[in-house]
């Protein structure tokens, strides 16, 4: 069976612009509410995890690869939609998570890692090694032909890894995979930026030559035919405050080369917020695969929020409230390893990057038994009550629009209207 990822190659050499989103998400709300949007539709659904959420040591979500899969899996029979139609996707699988230890230790883990992702049945693999290791030299560029000698070694880990598959599920799909050097940081940038480099014509040439010599020195003599994607920086990021918006124009040079190579298309990476308009534009210039990730889980924090403004408003004794904006607010402040990093200022600034940071760190927090059961509490209160419409239209404006019918009223529901308006803004990028 050729690879559904394979197919929208072979559509684009056709001339019609297709593409796929990239769903990184382990969110099982959001999750949900994307295979639930997609169940009628003919589309296969990509759905990714990160290195930091999902490895061999369980990540922040506490799930190796293979239970990271179980668990999709279970949502999707959940919601009935068929598993065969879902690829699963490992995002900046590589070192990315070890980066402190030494290029032997971190090299190790990542081996491991892509392996168990091959054994588990990922079939999209983003073989990261753009970052530097504690035992590189920083006050230097990290070479080219060092990005690609790690990654052609996790590729050959991967290749090994599928004939092991095979042995027990012979009719397993054979992985894709993309590469590339100029990889955005997982989650948005740290820092503020006035100005967004895209990626050189002649650094996209340069990461293409060096895989190709690296693949011949390995042996690897039909690499290519597995190599789908390249990410590359198409002038699109995000931060804590900041969203940089596509320009066509700025990414026209890049894009002009990419015709060249009639078997690759872009990935990007940090495409969350972008308007409905630029990321179908993305699409027509050659950044076929959009990933997305916080811009999900942000929608699903603004919807939790909403409802709890509503909770405040119907529910008179306190003491009953799940309260969710504070009680998820008190989880970080004790919990802060997932954002004092990322997050400056005083009290006051870090307070509200921590509710409303277009990084949305509290994704970190969402998978804690402690916060759904606050979340249940929530969903229940506001099911309890009889919400006026009004008040719906008030915190909802652009979700009211959508309801259909009373059953979209409940809670969870009104939640996962406020994710599809994301969802809805992908559909239309890539609609054939």
């Amino acid at each position: 069976m050729k690879h559904p990822l394979k197919k929208i190659l072979e559509k684009r050499n056709s001339g019609i612009n297709s593409g796929i989103a990239s769903f990184c998400t382990a969110n099982s709300i959001v999750i949900e509410t994307i295979l639930e949007y997609y169940l009628n539709s003919e589309d296969y659904v990509l759905i990714e995890c990160t290195a930091n959420q999902v490895n061999q040591f369980g990540g922040y979500t506490n799930m190796t690869p293979i239970e990271f899969v179980k668990y999709v899996h279970t949502i999707a029979d959940s919601v009935g939609f068929p598993k065969d139609k879902i690829i699963l996707g490992a995002d900046h699988f590589g070192p990315l998570a070890w980066a402190d230890k030494s290029e032997s230790e971190a090299m190790e883990n990542a081996r491991e890692l892509v392996r168990l992702a091959v054994l588990a049945g990922y079939t999209k693999i983003h073989l990261d090694t753009s970052m530097f290791l504690g035992s590189d030299d920083t006050s230097k560029k990290l070479s080219d032909e060092t990005i690609a000698r790690r990654g052609v070694e996790l590729y050959n880990v991967c290749e090994e890894a599928f004939d092991e598959r095979c042995e027990k599920y012979p009719n397993s799909l054979h992985p894709v995979y993309v590469i590339g050097s100029e990889v955005p940081i997982p989650g948005g940038e740290y820092e503020e930026k006035d100005d967004l480099e895209v990626t050189s014509p002649q650094d996209f040439e340069k990461t293409i030559e060096t895989y190709d010599i690296m693949f011949k020195e390995y042996g690897f003599k039909n690499a290519w035919d597995n190599i789908i994607a390249v990410v590359v920086q198409p002038g699109v990021e995000f931060s804590n405050e900041d969203i940089h918006e596509y320009n066509r124009d700025n990414a026209t040079p890049l894009c002009e080369k990419l015709i060249e190579y009639p078997n690759l298309v872009f990935e990007g990476h940090s495409t969350d917020y972008q308007t409905e308009i630029k990321l179908k534009e993305m699409v027509e210039d050659g950044v076929a695969v959009l990933k997305v990730g916080p811009a999900l889980t942000y929608a699903l924090r603004e919807g939790l929020f909403s409802l709890s403004l509503i909770e405040r408003e119907l529910i008179i004794d306190e003491s009953k409230r799940a309260n969710f904006i504070e009680f998820l607010d008190e989880i970080m402040r004790n919990n802060p390893k997932y954002w004092e990093k990322y997050y400056d200022g005083d009290k006051f600034e870090k307070e509200l990057q921590r509710k409303y940071s277009f990084s949305d760190r509290c994704r970190y927090y969402m998978s804690r038994q402690d916060i759904n059961e606050n979340i249940n509490k929530l969903f229940e209160n506001i099911d309890s009550n009889n919400t006026p419409l009004g008040m719906i239209r008030q915190y909802f404006p652009q979700t009211f629009l959508k309801i259909k019918s009373q059953n979209s009223l409940s809670a969870k529901n009104l939640v996962k209207l406020n994710i599809i308006n994301v969802l809805e803004d992908y559909n239309y990028a890539i609609e054939k």
